[in-house]
């Protein structure tokens, strides 16, 4: 196992035990010349400050390894661990510099595989509200199928497949959410619009049985009801436990409908994709 590797996947207890006497040597602020020191006495350094949940010192330790020791093992090691920092210091644009860094210069190299998923989290973790810039969303999403399809047996592909349905989850969210703006405000084609998207794009995300409701709700306040009925037929098929089927099924029979296909809509093509298993 490289230093590198321990340093990332033991960042605490040993980071902090292995480094605080070794770092004597470099007891050293900011303005002090590095140059007289060796590039594996600065990359202690870098540890050492992040064992005092210090990342912007440490990001700066292992910035000036690369800047000292340009074609040096130890400038390999220090990038890898300057995205780290970064991203531990949420400065996730220079996070994800250094991670495109070590991926240009080492794209074949066993931290390669960590450098994408780090340059995935950038975007990733910056998307945790619904209402923020999707354009974050599109991009994490990009970047974890990246890990997954090109690191498929790394250690970060399993938690990137889970980033990347959450990711997934999280975009749908987005249109369900103005999709029920507008049908609050009886803008009835625009919200159909919205979860439409959802029914026809996202349908693998729990927010689905939902949109379909919703397309009863507002089929129904349309008087359409060829397209309600179905709507709720497909709810009916593949959510028939879930509240969303109960709402659905009660507004569609307090008019005397029933949940079943009728016409030959999109939500028509959408269910007989779907019994022939090519939906879902």
């Amino acid at each position: 196992m490289t230093r590198t590797r321990v340093g990332l996947r033991t960042l605490g207890a040993l980071i902090l035990a292995g480094t605080l006497a070794a770092c004597s040597d470099i007891e050293a602020d900011r303005d002090e010349n590095l140059e007289v020191f060796t590039p594996e006495q600065i990359f202690e350094r870098g540890e050492y400050e992040l064992a005092r949940n210090r990342p912007d010192d440490s990001a700066y330790y292992f910035s000036e390894i690369e800047r000292l020791y340009p074609y040096s093992d130890w400038a390999k090691r220090a990038l890898i661990m300057q995205a780290f920092s970064y991203h531990q210091d949420e400065k996730y644009d220079s996070s994800r510099s250094a991670a495109q860094r070590y991926i240009n210069f080492y794209p074949t190299d066993e931290d390669a595989a960590y450098a994408q998923y780090l340059l995935a989290l950038s975007y990733y973790d910056q998307i945790d509200e619904v209402g923020r810039d999707q354009g974050l969303t599109f991009q994490a999403l990009q970047a974890l199928r990246t890990v997954i399809e090109v690191y498929p047996d790394s250690d970060y592909a399993t938690s990137a497949i889970l980033k990347f349905d959450l990711a997934f989850n999280h975009l749908a969210g987005k249109e369900m959410e103005v999709g029920r703006y507008y049908l609050r405000r009886q803008h009835y084609g625009s919200a159909i619009n919205r979860f439409r998207v959802v029914v026809e794009d996202f349908q693998t995300t729990s927010h689905t049985p939902e949109a379909l409701h919703r397309l009863v709700e507002a089929y129904l306040s349309l008087g359409l009801t060829n397209e309600a009925q179905t709507a709720g037929a497909i709810l009916g098929f593949n959510y028939q436990s879930t509240e969303w089927y109960e709402d659905s099924y009660a507004l569609l029979t307090a008019q005397g409908l029933s949940p079943k296909v009728k016409g030959d809509g999109w939500l028509a093509s959408i269910y007989r994709q779907m019994v022939k298993g090519q939906w879902l």
